[in-house]
């Protein structure tokens, strides 16, 4: 059973926590004896902290000192409503959970049942029950990452002095590009390139995606309206169906499973369909995007804008050779079962996709690409990372403007 600890001087509070059911609750006035009183009788015993919210550098300091001396506590700030800036500074300092000053004896026992019930996976202390299967990079890449990228920093220092003062001489604005990347074991880390785009480049996305097309988007005519109907969830809904004649309009066959939401009912082939597309499509690459500056361009055709990224690699985020990382609204899309392996790979500065693509011209579908990724993570070794680097410096230079 968990333990009920309080710290603080109220009254008030000391008077409902006397009165949770079942339980028996150490009342401390300070944070060393509170720390006492969370020591531990038997193996995995675990504490619930009540604490009252005081001064705010008083609690800073009492709240650091019982996480770092008890690993077996989870603390409840009591408190009145926090600003953000207030929570964001708790929540650094260790505080698991808030809860009102005036939180009646009901609201207490709720809370103090729900986390006794998810004990299992709430305290540090606990081994996890299934171990999760996380990729590791092996030791002679990391290695060769970190000798190839720092070598390839000093050896291009002035490409990377020259290149910066050309984009910020053509348009304002930084000259390294920032952006979310989902790498090894969906990882998310700032992705860096020098800024090839203008400023306002990703708000235009899904503007320009429309009107310039997306070249991994299937190329399909347009198909019939969806058979989604309208209809009101309740013992009417059938028979309003055959009042407006919506069944000679719509054959459904007997086995046919409806997926129904809160105002539609859609056939459930339908919904996997339109979720298989948009899987499909989930890369998302522009043909002669109007977004990107004349420097951009150029920097563009001789992978130039990619040299930053070798700090990424130098700090771990990436390796020379892997699967590249992706924009989170594209790795979003790749979470099903027969997308995870590209994942379970290293993420990479250059990878085996690029290199076949670049030899079909450009012309390469999302679930080529997704199926090389794959393939790299499962075959990848030394030899086979020589071959695409030597392939990568003998062909960077892209002939279309993508």
């Amino acid at each position: 059973m968990i333990g009920i600890v309080y710290l603080g001087t109220n009254p008030l509070t000391e008077e409902r926590l006397k009165y949770i059911p079942g339980r028996l609750v150490k009342f401390t006035k300070n944070y060393k004896d509170a720390a006492a009183a969370c020591a531990p009788r038997v193996h995995n015993e675990h504490f619930i902290v009540f604490f009252e919210k005081n001064v705010r550098s008083e609690d800073i300091t009492a709240i650091t000192y019982l996480h770092k001396t008890c690993k077996n506590v989870y603390i409840i700030l009591l408190t009145t409503p926090l600003t953000n800036e207030e929570r964001l500074i708790y929540q650094k300092c260790g505080i698991n959970d808030t809860l009102d000053i005036v939180a009646s004896v009901t609201d207490m026992n709720k809370k103090i049942q729900f986390i006794s019930d998810r004990e299992g996976v709430l305290f540090e202390d606990i081994a996890p029950k299934h171990k999760i299967l996380r990729f590791k990079i092996p030791v002679w890449k990391r290695l060769f990452d970190i000798v190839f990228s720092l070598a390839a920093i000093i050896l291009l220092s002035p490409i990377f002095i020259l290149t910066a003062i050309a984009i910020r001489i053509e348009s304002p604005g930084p000259v390294l590009f920032k952006s979310k990347r989902v790498g090894t074991n969906y990882t998310i880390f700032d992705f860096l390139k020098f800024r090839s785009m203008y400023v306002d480049a990703e708000k235009r996305l899904k503007e320009v995606s429309q009107s310039a097309g997306n070249q991994y988007a299937d190329k399909v005519e347009e198909e019939e309206e969806k058979h989604i109907i309208t209809a009101p969830l309740g013992d009417e809904a059938e028979l309003e169906m055959m009042d407006t004649g919506i069944e000679s309009d719509m054959m459904i066959s007997d086995d046919e499973v409806m997926l129904v939401g809160d105002d539609f009912v859609v056939a459930e082939s339908d919904f996997n369909k339109q979720k298989e597309e948009d899987i499909s499509n989930a890369f998302v690459k522009i043909e002669n995007d109007p977004r990107v500056t004349k420097v951009g361009r150029f920097i563009r055709k001789y992978s130039i804008d990619e040299l930053p990224q070798l700090f990424n690699i130098l700090k771990g985020d990436m390796s020379i050779v892997g699967n590249r990382p992706l924009p989170l609204y594209e790795a979003e899309k790749l979470t099903a079962d027969s997308s995870i392996d590209r994942f379970m790979a290293p993420a990479g500065l250059t990878g085996l996709w690029q290199v076949e693509e670049r030899g079909k011209g450009g012309a390469m579908s999302a679930e080529e690409r997704k199926q090389l990724d794959i393939r790299y993570g499962q075959t990848y070794n030394f030899v086979l990372d020589m071959k695409i680097i030597f392939r990568t410096l003998t062909a960077f230079i892209q002939k279309e403007n993508v």
